[in-house]
């Protein structure tokens, strides 16, 4: 038994001495403190030992992150760990209780520097805000931010152009809005609230927005 365990005890050694880990690099975090990456990374931890699975789920543990990924250089010893960060698409006031959820619908605990106006909003349109930036999520697109909501449905910024939609918005709305909107660089507006279409043109008047805070 002493000599199994003094036995392991030198390949460890050895393995440390000849792929150790020398740094931890962060990537892409703006509100994931890289601290809390290198605190997740053993004391004397070797590149051929290091579980890099295990390290991206720590990682991803965190409520700013989506997405993680562990890369290592076997000539520096350095781990880098690229983030992606969730992003805030809405700021409201629902029920009394202010609410940031990011665009793939999780709770987040601040808005992060976004620049985000407060909405005041009812559970059924954040509902269909939740169920719409997901559907957009599974066709390869993502909301940026909702914008506006009232009798004329929720306004929204999706790749940097404005979307109004109400009610269910289906994956094949979500897939013919993917390939118009390059079709249509110029346009102002592309319109969901018909089903099973997408109609492009000027935007609608918005005076109606629900109550925006500052």
């Amino acid at each position: 038994m002493a000599v199994a365990v003094a036995t392991t005890l030198t390949l460890l050694l050895i393995t440390y001495l000849n792929f150790p880990v020398t740094g931890v690099r962060v990537e892409g975090a703006s509100m994931y403190p890289e601290s809390e990456a290198v605190n997740a990374v053993p004391d004397h931890a070797s590149l051929l030992t290091l579980n890099t699975d295990l390290l991206e789920a720590r990682v991803e543990s965190n409520v700013w992150v989506e997405g993680a990924e562990v890369n290592e250089n076997g000539k520096s010893g350095i781990v880098t760990i690229q983030v992606e960060e969730r992003r805030p698409m809405l700021y409201a006031k629902v029920d009394g209780r202010e609410v940031v959820l990011s665009s793939d619908g999780e709770p987040l605990p601040g808005l992060g520097g976004a620049g985000l106006d407060r909405m005041e909003l009812d559970r059924d349109q954040v509902g269909e805000i939740l169920d719409f930036a997901r559907t957009l999520l599974d066709n390869g697109m993502r909301v940026d931010s909702v914008d506006g909501a009232g009798a004329y449905g929720i306004r929204a910024t999706v790749q940097s152009r404005t979307v109004i939609f109400s009610r269910d918005v289906d994956d094949r709305q979500a897939d013919a809005l993917r390939n118009i909107m390059p079709e249509h660089p110029h346009a102002r507006l592309f319109d969901l609230r018909s089903p099973d279409r997408v109609v492009v043109g000027a935007p609608v008047q918005t005076n109606t927005d629900s109550g925006r805070r500052g």
